[in-house]
């Protein structure tokens, strides 16, 4: 994407030029296309895209600029001072029609099994302004089709339009040659670098940016079509970097993730290890509270967490333990941290989390939590440790422990005389439990995480809770009513607005709609 000059004054040159015959002002060193895409005027392209170079290959971004012999490509000309562009000339469409025949020309005609149907720019051009019968005889050049190019992408050569966004995003963007372009003329394909495969950390992202059907994700490849995926803004609950994303869901079941553009976070990109983590949501699922290992009644088990806590406090606040997550929203940490102080009365505020991963200089980080941030500022100075906690349980200074949330608890807790447990998953904390209690999860829920950069974003619930799991800051305020609390919330929004104003370093949040992608979009929009 073209930068903008400074000047010598160190505030943008501007130029002058006309559009279409209308007047405009744009930085120096914008490209044509971005100036009228700035004015709202439609120039198609295909090898194009904002957050990548420009080679110009596919010619499709055609404009006339009176005194040139004959059109540029917009993608690659810079703006200059007193240029008069014409998008919309005879001979420019003549020349965009032609270059999309060329396209077309060995493109198989297989948009109702694509899976990029839909959201597909070369289907898209073709049928907003062109959409004129092929002059070939049906003969078309043959291509592989099903190429296993990598762990998660197949490669179809066929319908290879040969942009090279997705070269550029390995090379650009993972900064990996995996991919290449081999042969001339009518014979060039896409297939990977000699002895490489497509296996860097960000290689989903060339099936995001393909233009058409040619790069197809392994976990998506016909399994839905793109019109009847629901798209609802989140944030990725894989690392403490808290990528921006869609979350892409039909029929109560997520189908598939892909970034959501935030210039100061992860601009239009996100790995492949965050892109899968929703696969979770959907398994092993605690889904019914558990009261001495059987299904029992939301008011039954709240009932008895509510006993054996108060029983524990009442002897002694000093052996009840209340275990955090760094995996738990802020609207979350915020209730249990007050259910914790207020109504429990212990200083023994423990946090946990996922261990530590891997982590590169491009988006990964290696805390591998979304909101170890908002945690620390939530729960203070006061909060203890896993090691902390490992020691507390081994030499018995616990009796009793409320864990809420996912994390990898170390010590044992068959120790304790009292276990009450939310958690999202079966597992051991469930089965050591006297009473566990089901917590909605990331996708499920509204709220907002903390990243590593201290930036406060929103959550919005994508598709229901599972079974009869409920959001963490519910279960929190039922829970203080039970042992006699005056407090409690109505909504997420409620809790935000509450931590928001008593937590200095999130009083600059706003929990207003989170932005969305300035990019085509062809799901249905949610939030």
């Amino acid at each position: 994407m073209a930068g903008e000059n400074q000047a010598s004054s160190g505030t943008p040159a501007k130029v002058k030029i006309v559009i279409d015959g209308r007047a405009h002002e744009f930085p120096a060193g914008l490209t044509i296309l971005e100036a009228c895409q700035r004015v709202g005027v439609q120039v198609p392209f295909f090898c194009w895209h904002p957050g990548l170079s420009a080679p110009a290959v596919c010619r499709q971004c055609l404009v006339e600029i009176k005194g040139f012999p004959k059109p540029v490509p917009s993608c690659y000309t810079p703006v200059a001072d007193k240029m008069e562009v014409i998008t919309n000339s005879p001979k420019v469409l003549d020349v965009r029609r032609q270059m999309l025949e060329f396209t077309l020309l060995n493109h198989p005609i297989d948009c109702p099994i694509c899976d990029k149907a839909g959201e597909c720019m070369l289907q898209k051009h073709y049928f907003d302004w062109d959409a004129r019968l092929a002059r070939n005889d049906g003969s078309k050049l043959r291509k592989a089709k099903v190429v296993d190019v990598g762990r998660h992408v197949v490669l179809d050569q066929e319908r290879c339009i040969l942009c090279s966004r997705c070269i550029r995003v390995c090379n650009e963007v993972a900064r990996q040659q995996d991919l290449v372009m081999a042969f001339r003329g009518d014979r060039q394909l896409l297939t990977t670098a000699p002895g490489q495969r497509l296996d860097n950390p960000y290689s989903l992202n060339t099936v995001d940016v393909c233009p058409v059907g040619a790069l197809t994700a392994k976990d998506f490849r016909f399994s839905m079509r793109a019109w009847e995926l629901w798209a609802t803004p989140s944030v990725c609950p894989g690392c403490a970097t808290g990528c921006n994303i869609e979350i892409h869901a039909a029929r109560d079941v997520i189908r598939r993730l892909i970034p959501r553009l935030n210039p100061a976070v992860n601009k239009y990109w996100m790995c492949d290890e965050g892109r899968l983590i929703y696969q979770r949501v959907h398994h092993n699922r605690l889904v019914s509270p558990m009261v001495a290992g059987s299904p029992a009644s939301w008011d039954a088990a709240l009932a008895e967490a509510a006993r054996l806590l108060a029983q524990a406090r009442d002897k002694s606040p000093a052996t009840l333990g209340v275990v955090l997550s760094a995996q738990m929203t802020n609207e979350d940490l915020f209730a249990f941290s007050r259910l914790a102080g207020e109504d429990l009365r212990t200083s023994r505020v423990y946090l946990v989390g996922a261990g530590e991963g891997w982590r590169d200089d491009i988006l990964v980080s290696a805390d591998k939590n979304p909101n170890t941030t908002g945690a620390k500022l939530i729960g203070g100075l006061t909060l203890r440790t896993a090691a902390d906690l490992k020691q507390d349980l081994e030499t018995g200074v616990l009796t009793a422990l409320l864990l809420v949330g996912e994390a990898d608890v170390v010590g044992s807790l068959g120790l304790l005389q009292s276990l009450v447990v939310l958690t999202s998953h079966q597992g051991a904390p469930v089965a050591a439990a006297q009473v566990a209690l089901p917590l909605a999860m990331w996708a499920e829920v509204d709220g907002s995480f903390t990243n590593r950069q201290g930036k406060v974003q929103r959550l919005h619930a994508a598709i229901p809770p599972a079974g009869q799991a409920r959001p963490g800051w519910g279960i929190a305020a039922r829970l203080g009513q039970a042992l006699g609390a005056g407090w409690t919330y109505a909504n997420a929004k409620q809790v935000f607005s509450e931590a928001r104003d008593k937590v200095t370093l999130m009083s600059g949040a706003d929990w207003g709609k989170a932005e969305m992608p300035v990019q085509l979009r062809f799901a249905n929009s949610r939030g």
